[in-house]
């Protein structure tokens, strides 16, 4: 194997015991408070206990080391880390290097790019890499990649029909994950890269009547983008809606954002305004997904 890709996700505890040290490390070395962690562990046992990130983020992993050895079966090997949860993405890094393997694909497990996300993660990759005679080949986005909107538009089509409203009265918001505002003002690609996607995801499902919406924000003083997938909730029953259908495209597998955050909470606001309510299945470990990652990684290595 010459060239190593590192698949990188956010990260998840994987332990009730774990969620307070996984909790500080999103905080910065910040412990949360007891209610903050009484809240998370809430959520967490809503969907079940805890998020399945890690585990999904495992499985996209295997599909796509499957698909590169389609492309060339000795020339890809496959690593995983985390931006919060061990291995860190300093770890996955430093395990590539003991490998010997010189040539490094980082590839953060979204399709769109922020300074404030994707790119946080590619620096950390690239500090840690830095001396150890390392070449990295950063993805930053593969927002429209055909695959991927392939994937979403398909899941959009099914999304729809299960709803059993006509599309006239569907509205459609295409989400991802809020970052504070100030993006905005840095002039970072990230909501138009969302739109974006948007664009074509919708137009490949024939779809009109679609909107950007923002999730999961962070809870600090200042503001982040919207408006708030709830808010686009109530504004969609308000304009005379009878259906909501979100696609998540940020995201591309079931963790605590998607499952809690739209199944429980978005579908509880849809459904107490009346509306019906759907979500996209989320792309997890699916063979044309993770066959989609392993040509944006090998692209970007150069052997595609």
């Amino acid at each position: 194997m010459s060239t190593a890709i590192l698949l990188m996700s956010y990260g998840s505890p994987e332990r009730e015991g774990e969620i307070e040290a996984y909790y500080t490390h999103i905080r910065r070395g910040r412990p949360p408070t007891p209610e903050q962690l009484a809240d998370l562990q809430r959520r967490y046992d809503a969907i079940g206990g805890l998020s399945p990130l890690a585990e999904r983020t495992r499985s996209q992993a295997a599909g796509v080391q499957a698909a590169l050895d389609a492309i060339d079966p000795t020339e890809f090997q496959v690593f995983t880390a985390s931006k919060h949860a061990e291995p860190y993405l300093e770890d996955g890094a430093r395990t590539v290097a003991a490998t010997g393997i010189t040539e490094l694909v980082a590839m953060v497990l979204a399709p769109h790019y922020s300074a404030l996300s994707v790119g946080e993660y590619l620096e950390r990759v690239e500090e840690t890499t830095a001396g150890l005679g390392i070449t990295v080949h950063p993805v930053r986005s593969w927002h429209l990649e055909p695959g991927l909107v392939e994937l979403l538009a398909s899941r959009l089509e099914d999304a729809m029909a299960s709803t059993g409203v006509p599309a006239e009265e569907t509205l459609v918001l295409v989400t991802a994950h809020s970052l504070p505002r100030r993006v905005v003002d840095m002039g970072d690609p990230y909501p138009d890269q969302l739109r974006e996607t948007a664009e074509a995801v919708t137009t490949a499902a024939g779809v009109t009547g679609w909107k950007v919406g923002w999730q999961s924000a962070g809870r600090t003083p200042e503001p982040w983008l919207g408006p708030d997938v709830l808010e686009s909730i109530e504004t969609a029953a308000a304009e005379g809606a009878r259906a909501v259908v979100v696609c998540p495209a940020g995201f591309t597998s079931d963790h605590l954002e998607v499952l809690y955050d739209l199944d429980i909470e978005a579908r509880a606001k849809a459904e107490g305004l009346g509306l019906a309510f759907a979500r996209t299945a989320s792309l997890n470990d699916d063979p044309a997904f993770c066959r989609t990652v392993a040509e944006v990684a090998a692209g970007a290595s150069g052997q595609l």
